[in-house]
Protein backbone atom coordinates (compact mmCIF):
# COMPACT_ATOMS: atom_id res chain seq x y z
CA UNK A 1 0.00 0.00 0.00
CA UNK A 2 1.57 3.21 -0.52
CA UNK A 3 0.93 6.63 1.43
CA UNK A 4 -2.41 8.08 2.32
CA UNK A 5 -4.04 10.28 0.51
CA UNK A 6 -4.99 13.43 2.53
CA UNK A 7 -8.68 14.20 2.86
CA UNK A 8 -10.30 18.09 3.32
CA UNK A 9 -13.62 18.36 4.53
CA UNK A 10 -16.61 20.86 3.68
CA UNK A 11 -19.12 20.50 5.63
CA UNK A 12 -19.01 20.10 9.65
CA UNK A 13 -22.81 19.24 10.25
CA UNK A 14 -23.57 16.28 12.45
CA UNK A 15 -22.96 13.51 9.75
CA UNK A 16 -19.05 14.69 9.70
CA UNK A 17 -18.29 13.04 12.68
CA UNK A 18 -19.31 9.99 11.49
CA UNK A 19 -16.79 10.07 9.00
CA UNK A 20 -14.11 11.23 11.08
CA UNK A 21 -14.27 8.39 12.82
CA UNK A 22 -13.35 6.43 9.69
CA UNK A 23 -10.90 8.50 7.95
CA UNK A 24 -8.66 8.58 11.72
CA UNK A 25 -8.62 4.48 11.49
CA UNK A 26 -8.30 3.67 7.38
CA UNK A 27 -4.46 3.94 6.61
CA UNK A 28 -5.47 4.60 3.13
CA UNK A 29 -7.32 8.03 4.07
CA UNK A 30 -5.21 11.30 5.99
CA UNK A 31 -7.61 13.85 7.50
CA UNK A 32 -5.43 17.05 7.49
CA UNK A 33 -8.24 19.94 7.08
CA UNK A 34 -11.43 20.92 7.46
CA UNK A 35 -13.79 23.71 6.68
CA UNK A 36 -17.30 25.19 7.46
CA UNK A 37 -19.15 28.35 6.98
CA UNK A 38 -19.36 28.03 10.90
CA UNK A 39 -15.91 28.38 11.68
CA UNK A 40 -16.68 27.35 15.07
CA UNK A 41 -18.26 24.44 14.18
CA UNK A 42 -14.95 23.53 12.22
CA UNK A 43 -12.95 24.49 14.93
CA UNK A 44 -15.03 21.63 16.94
CA UNK A 45 -14.67 18.69 14.71
CA UNK A 46 -10.55 19.75 14.21
CA UNK A 47 -10.29 19.30 18.10
CA UNK A 48 -7.82 20.85 20.23
CA UNK A 49 -4.39 20.24 19.64
CA UNK A 50 -5.25 17.78 16.70
CA UNK A 51 -3.04 17.62 13.63
CA UNK A 52 -6.09 18.64 11.69
CA UNK A 53 -6.59 22.47 10.73
CA UNK A 54 -9.60 24.32 10.48
CA UNK A 55 -9.48 26.82 7.44
CA UNK A 56 -11.99 28.37 5.54
CA UNK A 57 -13.54 26.85 2.38
CA UNK A 58 -11.27 29.00 0.17
CA UNK A 59 -7.94 28.06 2.12
CA UNK A 60 -8.97 24.17 2.13
CA UNK A 61 -9.39 24.69 -1.85
CA UNK A 62 -6.41 25.88 -1.90
CA UNK A 63 -3.92 23.99 0.03
CA UNK A 64 -1.27 22.07 -1.93
CA UNK A 65 -1.55 19.10 0.66
CA UNK A 66 -5.04 18.32 0.11
CA UNK A 67 -5.68 15.93 -2.43
CA UNK A 68 -9.53 15.00 -1.82
CA UNK A 69 -12.23 16.79 -0.81
CA UNK A 70 -15.30 15.37 1.18
CA UNK A 71 -18.18 17.02 0.67
CA UNK A 72 -20.34 17.10 3.30
CA UNK A 73 -22.51 20.28 2.71
CA UNK A 74 -25.86 20.56 3.01
CA UNK A 75 -27.73 19.54 -0.71
CA UNK A 76 -28.33 22.63 -2.08
CA UNK A 77 -24.49 23.38 -1.46
CA UNK A 78 -22.98 19.93 -3.04
CA UNK A 79 -23.62 21.10 -6.71
CA UNK A 80 -21.37 24.36 -6.18
CA UNK A 81 -18.56 22.86 -3.97
CA UNK A 82 -18.09 19.95 -5.53
CA UNK A 83 -17.62 21.84 -8.64
CA UNK A 84 -14.95 24.46 -7.03
CA UNK A 85 -12.82 21.39 -6.00
CA UNK A 86 -12.67 19.62 -9.03
CA UNK A 87 -11.66 22.97 -10.42
CA UNK A 88 -9.21 22.81 -7.97
CA UNK A 89 -7.35 19.79 -9.03
CA UNK A 90 -8.75 18.17 -6.28
CA UNK A 91 -10.62 14.66 -6.03
CA UNK A 92 -14.13 14.64 -4.80
CA UNK A 93 -16.68 12.26 -2.43
CA UNK A 94 -20.02 13.83 -2.12
CA UNK A 95 -22.56 13.20 0.81
CA UNK A 96 -26.28 12.37 -1.16
CA UNK A 97 -27.77 13.45 -3.44
CA UNK A 98 -24.83 14.21 -6.01
CA UNK A 99 -26.74 17.75 -6.14
CA UNK A 100 -30.18 18.91 -5.99
CA UNK A 101 -31.12 18.93 -10.11
CA UNK A 102 -30.07 16.44 -12.56
CA UNK A 103 -28.68 19.98 -13.95
CA UNK A 104 -26.27 20.49 -11.52
CA UNK A 105 -25.13 16.95 -11.12
CA UNK A 106 -24.85 16.95 -14.81
CA UNK A 107 -22.69 19.77 -14.96
CA UNK A 108 -20.65 18.32 -12.19
CA UNK A 109 -19.84 15.06 -13.92
CA UNK A 110 -19.03 16.87 -17.16
CA UNK A 111 -16.53 19.24 -14.91
CA UNK A 112 -15.09 16.14 -13.83
CA UNK A 113 -14.73 14.27 -16.80
CA UNK A 114 -13.16 17.05 -18.48
CA UNK A 115 -10.46 17.31 -15.76
CA UNK A 116 -9.99 13.93 -14.80
CA UNK A 117 -10.96 13.90 -12.00
CA UNK A 118 -12.25 10.78 -10.14
CA UNK A 119 -15.56 11.56 -8.58
CA UNK A 120 -17.51 9.41 -6.22
CA UNK A 121 -20.65 10.01 -4.43
CA UNK A 122 -22.13 8.56 -1.10
CA UNK A 123 -23.90 6.05 0.08
CA UNK A 124 -20.92 3.78 0.12
CA UNK A 125 -23.30 1.29 2.85
CA UNK A 126 -23.88 -0.54 -0.70
CA UNK A 127 -20.11 -1.52 -0.06
CA UNK A 128 -20.94 -3.23 3.04
CA UNK A 129 -20.94 -6.98 4.11
CA UNK A 130 -24.63 -6.76 3.96
CA UNK A 131 -25.87 -5.38 0.61
CA UNK A 132 -22.43 -7.07 -1.34
CA UNK A 133 -23.25 -10.69 0.51
CA UNK A 134 -26.93 -10.25 -0.88
CA UNK A 135 -25.45 -9.23 -4.32
CA UNK A 136 -23.77 -12.57 -4.80
CA UNK A 137 -26.20 -14.38 -3.76
CA UNK A 138 -28.44 -13.19 -6.48
CA UNK A 139 -25.24 -13.47 -9.07
CA UNK A 140 -24.66 -17.16 -7.81
CA UNK A 141 -28.22 -17.86 -8.87
CA UNK A 142 -29.25 -18.86 -5.47
CA UNK A 143 -32.96 -17.48 -6.12
CA UNK A 144 -32.94 -17.88 -9.79
CA UNK A 145 -33.57 -15.18 -11.80
CA UNK A 146 -34.97 -11.91 -10.18
CA UNK A 147 -38.72 -11.33 -10.79
CA UNK A 148 -39.54 -7.92 -8.41
CA UNK A 149 -38.45 -6.21 -5.29
CA UNK A 150 -39.71 -3.87 -2.90
CA UNK A 151 -38.27 -1.00 -0.83
CA UNK A 152 -40.09 0.26 2.14
CA UNK A 153 -38.65 3.48 4.13
CA UNK A 154 -41.25 4.75 6.89
CA UNK A 155 -40.79 7.02 9.29
CA UNK A 156 -42.78 9.98 11.40
CA UNK A 157 -40.11 12.53 10.46
CA UNK A 158 -36.87 13.73 11.18
CA UNK A 159 -37.95 16.79 13.02
CA UNK A 160 -38.70 14.14 16.04
CA UNK A 161 -35.03 14.03 16.75
CA UNK A 162 -32.91 16.47 14.53
CA UNK A 163 -32.09 20.30 16.26
CA UNK A 164 -32.05 21.79 12.45
CA UNK A 165 -34.35 19.64 10.52
CA UNK A 166 -35.05 22.56 7.99
CA UNK A 167 -33.29 20.92 5.07
CA UNK A 168 -35.10 17.76 4.92
CA UNK A 169 -38.41 19.59 4.18
CA UNK A 170 -36.49 21.78 1.06
CA UNK A 171 -36.07 21.37 -2.11
CA UNK A 172 -33.44 18.41 -2.56
CA UNK A 173 -34.81 17.38 1.01
CA UNK A 174 -38.21 14.98 1.65
CA UNK A 175 -38.10 11.21 2.20
CA UNK A 176 -37.55 10.41 -1.36
CA UNK A 177 -34.55 12.89 -1.74
CA UNK A 178 -33.01 11.97 1.55
CA UNK A 179 -33.37 7.95 2.52
CA UNK A 180 -33.99 7.30 -1.70
CA UNK A 181 -30.51 7.45 -2.77
CA UNK A 182 -29.59 3.99 -0.01
CA UNK A 183 -32.51 2.29 -1.24
CA UNK A 184 -32.64 2.99 -5.37
CA UNK A 185 -28.70 3.21 -4.83
CA UNK A 186 -28.71 -0.44 -3.13
CA UNK A 187 -31.26 -2.02 -5.70
CA UNK A 188 -29.35 -0.50 -8.86
CA UNK A 189 -26.33 -2.41 -7.33
CA UNK A 190 -28.35 -5.33 -6.67
CA UNK A 191 -30.76 -5.41 -10.10
CA UNK A 192 -28.50 -2.76 -12.62
CA UNK A 193 -29.95 0.39 -13.58
CA UNK A 194 -33.68 1.37 -13.91
CA UNK A 195 -35.27 2.59 -17.13
CA UNK A 196 -38.91 3.55 -16.72
CA UNK A 197 -40.92 4.73 -13.53
CA UNK A 198 -44.46 5.61 -12.61
CA UNK A 199 -45.41 6.92 -8.98
CA UNK A 200 -47.42 8.80 -6.42
CA UNK A 201 -46.81 11.23 -4.05
CA UNK A 202 -48.43 13.44 -1.51
CA UNK A 203 -47.55 16.23 0.61
CA UNK A 204 -49.86 15.63 3.90
CA UNK A 205 -49.67 18.84 5.91
CA UNK A 206 -47.71 22.28 5.63
CA UNK A 207 -45.15 22.92 8.47
CA UNK A 208 -43.58 20.55 11.11
CA UNK A 209 -42.54 21.03 14.93
CA UNK A 210 -38.98 20.68 15.31
CA UNK A 211 -39.40 18.22 18.37
CA UNK A 212 -35.86 18.71 20.37
CA UNK A 213 -33.04 20.90 21.06
CA UNK A 214 -32.72 24.79 21.12
CA UNK A 215 -35.54 25.30 18.87
CA UNK A 216 -37.91 22.72 19.71
CA UNK A 217 -41.90 23.94 19.33
CA UNK A 218 -40.64 25.75 16.15
CA UNK A 219 -43.09 25.51 13.05
CA UNK A 220 -41.01 25.08 10.37
CA UNK A 221 -42.30 25.20 6.29
CA UNK A 222 -43.08 21.71 4.27
CA UNK A 223 -41.45 22.11 0.49
CA UNK A 224 -41.65 18.91 -0.66
CA UNK A 225 -43.70 15.58 -1.03
CA UNK A 226 -43.57 13.72 2.21
CA UNK A 227 -44.68 10.42 1.20
CA UNK A 228 -43.95 8.81 -2.37
CA UNK A 229 -44.24 5.56 -3.67
CA UNK A 230 -43.68 4.35 -7.12
CA UNK A 231 -42.63 0.99 -9.62
CA UNK A 232 -39.23 1.38 -10.85
CA UNK A 233 -38.54 -1.07 -13.94
CA UNK A 234 -35.11 -2.14 -14.38
CA UNK A 235 -33.06 -3.24 -17.83
CA UNK A 236 -33.72 -6.39 -16.95
CA UNK A 237 -36.93 -6.50 -16.97
CA UNK A 238 -37.23 -6.49 -12.67
CA UNK A 239 -40.27 -4.46 -11.21
CA UNK A 240 -39.19 -2.58 -7.80
CA UNK A 241 -41.55 -1.41 -6.03
CA UNK A 242 -40.95 1.66 -3.52
CA UNK A 243 -42.17 2.93 -0.79
CA UNK A 244 -40.72 6.41 1.25
CA UNK A 245 -42.27 7.93 3.89
CA UNK A 246 -41.89 10.64 6.80
CA UNK A 247 -45.88 10.77 6.81
CA UNK A 248 -46.38 7.05 8.59
CA UNK A 249 -44.59 6.06 12.03
CA UNK A 250 -43.33 2.27 11.75
CA UNK A 251 -43.43 -0.58 9.85
CA UNK A 252 -42.81 -4.52 10.03
CA UNK A 253 -42.04 -4.82 6.25
CA UNK A 254 -38.71 -5.66 5.48
CA UNK A 255 -36.46 -2.88 3.86
CA UNK A 256 -35.33 -4.62 0.99
CA UNK A 257 -36.79 -7.76 -0.35
CA UNK A 258 -36.02 -9.17 -3.88
CA UNK A 259 -37.87 -12.39 -5.37
CA UNK A 260 -36.80 -14.45 -8.02
CA UNK A 261 -37.91 -17.71 -9.90
CA UNK A 262 -36.60 -20.32 -7.09
CA UNK A 263 -36.60 -18.15 -4.13
CA UNK A 264 -36.60 -15.02 -2.14
CA UNK A 265 -33.89 -12.84 -0.70
CA UNK A 266 -34.75 -10.47 2.59
CA UNK A 267 -31.70 -7.37 2.07
CA UNK A 268 -30.24 -5.82 5.11
CA UNK A 269 -31.11 -2.51 6.10
CA UNK A 270 -29.30 -0.14 2.89
CA UNK A 271 -28.59 2.56 5.82
CA UNK A 272 -26.54 0.38 7.35
CA UNK A 273 -23.51 -1.85 6.51
CA UNK A 274 -23.66 -4.90 7.57
CA UNK A 275 -26.50 -7.25 8.52
CA UNK A 276 -27.41 -10.79 7.83
CA UNK A 277 -29.45 -11.02 4.61
CA UNK A 278 -31.61 -14.13 4.76
CA UNK A 279 -33.27 -16.39 1.90
CA UNK A 280 -35.94 -18.91 1.48
CA UNK A 281 -35.70 -21.06 -1.47
CA UNK A 282 -37.91 -23.77 -3.50
CA UNK A 283 -35.73 -26.51 -1.49
CA UNK A 284 -35.88 -24.66 2.14
CA UNK A 285 -38.54 -25.38 4.73
CA UNK A 286 -38.09 -21.63 5.91
CA UNK A 287 -35.97 -19.05 6.15
CA UNK A 288 -31.93 -19.44 6.95
CA UNK A 289 -29.41 -16.42 7.10
CA UNK A 290 -26.49 -16.04 4.53
CA UNK A 291 -23.33 -16.00 6.10
CA UNK A 292 -21.06 -13.18 5.20
CA UNK A 293 -19.78 -13.99 1.53
CA UNK A 294 -18.54 -10.01 -0.16
CA UNK A 295 -17.88 -6.44 1.15
CA UNK A 296 -15.94 -4.47 3.04
CA UNK A 297 -15.61 -5.69 6.64
CA UNK A 298 -15.97 -3.65 9.70
CA UNK A 299 -17.08 -0.85 7.11
CA UNK A 300 -18.85 2.48 8.06
CA UNK A 301 -18.99 5.94 6.43
CA UNK A 302 -15.70 7.28 3.75
CA UNK A 303 -15.67 3.60 2.88
CA UNK A 304 -16.73 5.19 -0.40
CA UNK A 305 -14.03 7.42 -0.36
CA UNK A 306 -11.00 5.02 0.43
CA UNK A 307 -12.39 2.65 -2.11
CA UNK A 308 -12.63 5.89 -4.76
CA UNK A 309 -8.37 6.41 -3.49
CA UNK A 310 -7.52 2.72 -4.43
CA UNK A 311 -9.39 2.07 -7.42
CA UNK A 312 -7.07 1.94 -10.38
CA UNK A 313 -6.79 4.72 -13.10
CA UNK A 314 -9.08 3.89 -15.71
CA UNK A 315 -10.97 1.68 -13.75
CA UNK A 316 -15.11 2.18 -12.99
CA UNK A 317 -15.32 3.67 -9.13
CA UNK A 318 -18.11 1.58 -7.48
CA UNK A 319 -19.68 4.23 -5.31
CA UNK A 320 -19.18 6.60 -8.59
CA UNK A 321 -21.14 10.25 -9.82
CA UNK A 322 -22.23 8.24 -12.73
CA UNK A 323 -23.98 5.78 -9.92
CA UNK A 324 -24.83 8.99 -8.02
CA UNK A 325 -26.27 10.77 -11.43
CA UNK A 326 -28.59 7.74 -12.33
CA UNK A 327 -30.14 7.45 -8.98
CA UNK A 328 -30.38 10.88 -8.75
CA UNK A 329 -32.23 10.71 -12.15
CA UNK A 330 -34.32 7.66 -10.73
CA UNK A 331 -35.32 10.28 -7.93
CA UNK A 332 -36.34 13.43 -10.26
CA UNK A 333 -37.90 11.09 -12.85
CA UNK A 334 -39.97 9.39 -10.25
CA UNK A 335 -41.31 12.60 -8.74
CA UNK A 336 -41.88 13.75 -12.21
CA UNK A 337 -44.26 10.80 -13.03
CA UNK A 338 -45.89 11.17 -9.54
CA UNK A 339 -47.19 14.74 -10.46
CA UNK A 340 -47.55 13.88 -14.60
CA UNK A 341 -49.35 11.27 -13.58
CA UNK A 342 -48.36 8.69 -15.93
CA UNK A 343 -44.95 6.49 -17.05
CA UNK A 344 -41.90 8.84 -17.32
CA UNK A 345 -38.29 7.20 -19.24
CA UNK A 346 -35.36 7.72 -17.25
CA UNK A 347 -32.77 9.15 -19.70
CA UNK A 348 -29.62 8.26 -17.57
CA UNK A 349 -27.82 4.94 -17.87
CA UNK A 350 -25.19 3.74 -15.28
CA UNK A 351 -23.07 0.51 -15.34
CA UNK A 352 -23.89 -1.92 -12.17
CA UNK A 353 -21.07 -1.45 -9.65
CA UNK A 354 -18.44 -3.91 -9.67
CA UNK A 355 -18.96 -6.09 -7.01
CA UNK A 356 -16.59 -6.08 -3.50
CA UNK A 357 -14.86 -9.17 -2.75
CA UNK A 358 -14.59 -9.91 1.05
CA UNK A 359 -11.79 -7.23 2.35
CA UNK A 360 -10.27 -5.74 5.25
CA UNK A 361 -9.23 -2.50 4.72
CA UNK A 362 -8.10 -1.93 7.96
CA UNK A 363 -5.50 -4.26 6.66
CA UNK A 364 -3.89 -2.01 3.68
CA UNK A 365 -6.23 -4.46 1.21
Amino acid sequence: MGEPVNVGIIGCGNIASQYLETLTRLPQLSLVAVADLDAERARALAGTGSEVRAVSVAELLAADDVEAVLNLTVPAAHAEVSLAAIAAGKRVYSEKPLAATTEQASAILAAANARGIALGCAPDTVLGTGIQTARKAIDDGLIGPPVAATATMVTAGHERWHPNPDFYYLPGGGPLYDMGPYYISALVTLLGPVTTVLGAARRSRPTRTIGSGPRAGEAIAVEVDTHVTGVLQHANGVLSTLVMSFDCLATTAASIEVHGTHGSLVVPDPNAFGGDPLVRTDSDSGWRRLPVSAGYEKASRGYGLADLVCTPPGQTLRASGELGFHVLDVMQSLLLAAHAGSGVVVASRCVRPRPVELTDLLAGG
